[in-house]
């Protein structure tokens, strides 16, 4: 397969009053990041609330996924610390001929590189046609994948482990595989990740800055001058003062009221902090309209 590489977003998931999955909605989200410049985007990530969305609607969303025109363009997460269900769900997948995963080890236990090692074997032996990224972010799992440990996994299973998405940022910097893709999980890695040889960025803002994510990445590409990176830079670190997906969620609402639905332990931003990403990011004249004219 060809390396995956590009602006990909980790796409959001819309949600009905009564606070479930609403489908329609969370597909066509993830459609008009694309029109607006991604080349792919994430279902089923972190920002998407994986871990908070029942086993049933994310198959009923694959179903439907499966008949979009960008089918082609998902890299499918399960959000699942259950090994049998992130298997379950793969399978799903794979049948409806989505076979690019973003896969985090589970949250919650402590463990090692060892464990991790085993964990992805399982999943690998279960789905041999399955291409995975790794998912690295501390925060979130609380493991890091070592240097190591991402070489011996490659080593192991050089067809189905082909890139990182690296949102610990202890890898993008040092990590040399031929044929591997390091994506950091930020705007402000993406012009010196793809300055390091990176592949391109997943990240949550993506959401809203598509567009110029994506002019960051052609012009890198074209060998032209930067322009808008420092735009780019300064949103990002605007929506970084806050909980990402509580701030997507309420930059969004104002486009769309369904936006404000989030599952519990979730929320969104009070009106204090929505005041003060709205301000902040009203000075670098990064608003909806903005983005609907780019």
């Amino acid at each position: 397969m060809s390396k995956i590489k590009g602006i990909y977003a980790a796409s959001m998931s819309i949600l009905d009053n009564n606070l479930t999955l609403n489908i329609d909605k969370t597909i066509k989200h993830s459609e008009k990041i694309i029109d607006q410049g991604c080349h792919g985007v994430a279902i089923f990530g972190s920002t998407g609330q994986a871990q908070l969305i029942s086993v049933s609607e994310k198959i009923s969303l694959l179903n439907h996924l499966s008949e979009s025109r960008y089918k082609d363009k998902y890299l499918i997460g399960t959000g699942s610390n259950s090994l049998s269900e992130t298997i379950n769900l793969m399978k799903i997948s794979s049948s409806l001929n989505f076979n690019n995963f973003l896969i985090m080890p589970p949250a919650y236990y402590k463990y090692g590189d060892k464990e991790v090692l085993e964990f992805y074997s399982r999943i690998i032996d279960s789905i041999p046609e399955s291409k995975i990224i790794l998912y690295n972010f501390e925060k979130l799992c609380g493991y890091k994948f070592s240097i190591s440990c991402v070489e011996e996994l490659v080593k192991k299973f050089p067809d189905q482990i082909v890139g990182v998405k690296d949102s610990s940022y202890n890898l993008y910097e040092n990590l040399k595989i031929e044929n591997f893709s390091v994506l950091p999980g930020s705007e402000l890695k993406l012009l010196k990740g793809l300055e390091l040889g990176c592949e391109g960025i997943i990240t949550a803002t993506c959401n809203v800055t598509a567009a110029i994510s994506r002019k960051v990445y052609d012009d890198f590409i074209n060998k032209k001058s930067q322009t808008v990176n420092e735009l780019l830079c300064n949103v990002r670190g605007v929506f970084d003062q806050f909980d990402l997906i509580s701030g997507l969620h309420a930059f969004m609402s104002d486009e769309d009221s369904a936006y404000k639905n989030i599952l519990p332990p979730l929320s969104l931003l009070n009106t204090k902090d929505k005041k003060k990403l709205l301000e902040e990011l009203n000075k670098l004249n990064f608003t909806l309209n903005s983005l609907k004219a780019a």
